[in-house]
């Protein structure tokens, strides 16, 4: 597999350190508040860059991080007069729940907390300090980035104009407690009575955010990692930090491969919660199954940036039933076919390993994960034309399983509109009138009941196979 790795800005093969097993890193979400469509896009993506790898014939060590201290988090808990804790429990609860929508694969999940890592992240500072690459000012640990190798460079920003801006930004107070305008804060000092502390050697206080994840990936990673993920916004300064302060400790590369994904734009503009156009999936998925916001997420280049707007979600919705459409129908055929491969159908199963060849090659390619789709429409075009009722079980069950094998490779699930209130017997059995009905060519009553059915939410379409039944 090539992947395009952010640090060389180049597309290379993906090797692992110890065969067929991986160390990922993905930066997760600071947990005071709602995801939005813009903390799923990595989430989705890497998750079926994980599946993928697994696919692969991969063990994949997969982590996911929960930022729960920071200004954000005691902000909302000062604004809600709550405590931190009850802020970040809610929202990972939140987080959880959105997680499982999504189809994200959460039994294979680690999720460090930077509050249960804090003796780590303690060290992982003192040992810097002892390096003579950080020091304490005022209580605060910054780290110096003098002593960092090629700043930069995974961003590719210049460190003149770097220095210059950050000069520009420091207040008085921080121009006396930096030696460079750049150095960045390893520890906060406790600035008000109450607010969330720790004791450590510089006094109380808490970690910064970049030291969190650097930790927390040694921690249960290793010094070395196969692959860091995250969204582009995140290659300055978050992840060029960690590089800087994980390899300055230890002396040796952060993480062989980088992964960013492009930013979600609204109707073409940046999202921002100070334009307005900021969309949380708490609140998408009262209209929207968000296994349509993944399918839409999968559909482009996860490099690339992706427009969110309700015309493309819809046409996202469509190709989505699409596909389960297909699965459904095989569901049915199954039920009722039989048999071993007929002689004709033993041609027909040879074009089932070129789909799957043809989905590997996309993968491979950089987790193409746009033609991929087209490759399970084309499975489902295959099984819509070659596929009915006088097919083989054998047949049938291969298409099907080859197609539920690719669709999990890529996180898809196909799902039934649901609803517990509906009387399913009193559906069939108006189903069941409505075929006597045509048969006796009394088209007034069949109609009527296909009109009685549509008021109750139930959408009838007659097929080769007989009549189904979907909620609108």
């Amino acid at each position: 597999m090539k992947i395009y790795n952010t640090f060389t800005r180049q597309k290379e093969d993906f090797k692992t350190i110890d065969e067929n097993k991986v160390r990922m890193y993905v930066c997760g979400p600071t947990v005071y508040d709602y995801m939005h469509i813009g903390n799923a896009r990595p989430l989705v993506i890497f998750d079926t860059m994980r599946r993928y790898l697994r696919y692969l014939g991969n063990d994949v060590k997969y982590v996911v991080n929960f930022t729960d201290v920071d200004d954000k988090i005691i902000n909302k808990a000062i604004k809600d007069k709550i405590s931190t804790k009850e802020v970040t429990d809610k929202y990972i609860k939140a987080y959880m729940e959105d997680a499982k929508d999504l189809n994200l694969d959460e039994d294979q999940t680690i999720h460090p907390k930077a509050t249960e890592t804090i003796d780590d992240i303690i060290e992982f500072v003192k040992e810097l300090v002892d390096k003579d690459c950080a020091y304490e000012s005022d209580g605060d640990v910054y780290f110096d980035i003098s002593k960092a190798k090629d700043y930069g460079h995974l961003s590719g920003k210049n460190i003149e104009d770097l220095r210059e801006g950050a000069s520009n930004r420091l207040d008085d107070k921080d121009k006396g407690k930096k030696r460079n305008p750049m150095d960045f804060t390893l520890w906060k000092a406790t600035k008000k009575e109450g607010e969330i502390s720790w004791d450590s050697p510089w006094g109380k206080g808490r970690p910064g955010w970049h030291i969190e994840c650097s930790t927390m990936s040694k921690k249960i990673l290793g010094e070395t990692i196969d692959l860091h993920a995250g969204g582009e916004d995140l290659q300055f300064p978050h992840h060029e930090n960690e590089i800087a302060q994980s390899e300055t400790r230890s002396g040796k590369k952060f993480a062989n491969y980088w992964m960013h994904n492009g930013m979600i734009q609204v109707d073409g503009t940046k999202m921002s919660k100070s334009l307005g156009n900021f969309f949380t999936l708490h609140d998408i998925k009262k209209e929207y199954d968000l296994m349509v916001v993944r399918f839409w997420l999968l559909s482009a280049s996860y490099r690339l940036p992706i427009n969110f707007t309700r015309e493309i979600i819809e046409q996202a919705k469509n190709s989505l039933e699409r596909l389960n459409n297909a699965k459904f129908r095989m569901d049915d055929l199954l039920e009722k076919a039989s048999g071993n491969l007929k002689d004709e159908e033993k041609e027909l199963v040879r074009e089932l390993d070129n789909f799957e060849n043809n989905f590997r090659k996309v993968m491979d390619d950089d987790l193409n994960t746009a033609d991929a789709l087209t490759v399970l429409f084309e499975i489902s075009k295959f099984a819509n034309t070659k596929l009915d009722e006088n097919s083989s079980k054998e047949f049938v069950e291969k298409t099907r399983d080859l197609f539920i094998k690719l669709e999990d490779v890529l996180g898809i699930e196909n799902r039934k509109k649901t609803d517990d209130s509906l009387d399913e017997d009193l559906i069939n059995k108006l189903i069941e009138e409505r075929k006597e009905a045509k048969k006796a060519k009394d088209f007034a009553k069949a109609d009527q009941i296909r009109d009685k059915l549509s008021e109750m939410g139930i959408l009838i379409k007659d097929t080769r196979e007989g009549t189904k039944w979907e909620l609108k």
